[in-house]
């Protein structure tokens, strides 16, 4: 995903502004319209300009859904960050692991560390600025920080460190339960988590240096594949919401490395060879009262 180049023509603005209208109504976002932009009330006051809302479409069409969701997740932010001191958003950074190409994924300009393999980028999130969900890490596009004059690459180190960290304590927990499915520890999520170099390093130390993983959603992980369905990575990854995606198919790990397997194969079809179970081996004759 790439930010537009220049600003949007006579045409453009209109559609930015028509987008900005359906925002305001269908996320019950407060906006006052004004020259060559929009404000949002409050305590601060807060204007943002045509050219601002161009930039947090992130290219997608003014028409789309995709520019909504985009326009209401940039809006949003603005206004939790414009809130908040200095002290308070350095407290509360958090690493985001996110697939590239993904749904939350903010453009280029938001990658902060890119896992080899190329299919997953760690950027900067907040946990707190969502008001229905206090404990949700909101991913935080790059300008809306920039408009508000923050650089958040003084509080990275703290962020990666927490990573780390949270790594550390998720090898613990699969330490104790290997067949379990993987979960999110703290504040990162399992696609989070494997941008951890302890996590990867840890898996793949027993597994002879590499290990498979599916992770269809961003909050569940499987490890021993031979115990899942061919179909089911692709299954649930199909069926999770655009912002709850993982990979849609399963990821190579090394220590240094996260790569999403190539596609091919047929698994659905390898599913429905398998015959039918013979019911009557196992049931039998229930007496019901």
């Amino acid at each position: 995903m790439s930010m537009p180049v220049g600003g949007p023509t006579a045409a453009e603005r209109v559609a930015v502004r028509r987008c900005a209208l359906a925002v305001s109504v269908l996320a019950d976002l407060d906006i006052r319209p004004a020259d060559d932009g929009i404000v949002l009330p409050g305590l601060p006051e807060i204007f943002v300009s045509d050219d601002d809302l161009w930039r947090a479409m992130a290219g997608a069409d003014p028409e789309t859904g995709r520019a909504r969701r985009r326009l209401t997740r940039w809006l949003t932010a603005r206004r939790a960050v414009a809130v908040r001191s200095l002290d308070e958003l350095a407290e509360t950074i958090r690493p985001v692991g996110l697939p590239i190409g993904h749904e939350l994924h903010p453009g280029d300009d938001w990658v902060r560390q890119q896992v080899l393999g190329g299919c997953l980028d760690l950027g900067a999130g907040f946990v707190g600025l969502d008001s229905s969900d206090r404990d949700r890490v909101v991913v935080v596009p790059p300008s809306v920080l920039d408009a508000t004059d923050i650089d958040p690459t003084p509080w990275w180190r703290g962020a990666t460190e927490y990573l780390e960290n949270m790594g550390a304590l998720a090898i613990s927990r699969w330490r104790r339960a290997p067949s379990a499915a993987l979960r999110p520890m703290g504040d990162c999520d399992v696609v989070t988590l494997l941008a951890s170099e302890v996590f990867r390093g840890a898996l793949c130390a027993d597994a002879g240096g590499m290990r498979a993983a599916a992770v269809p959603v961003r909050h569940r992980g499987w490890l021993e594949l031979s115990r899942i369905d061919p179909a089911f990575v692709q299954a649930a990854a199909a069926i999770a919401s655009d912002e709850e995606r993982g990979f849609p198919r399963p990821v190579l790990l090394t220590v240094d490395e996260v790569a999403v397997a190539i596609p091919g194969g047929k698994p659905a079809e390898i599913v429905l060879r398998d015959p039918a179970p013979d019911n009557q081996r196992w049931l039998r004759d229930v007496l019901y009262h």
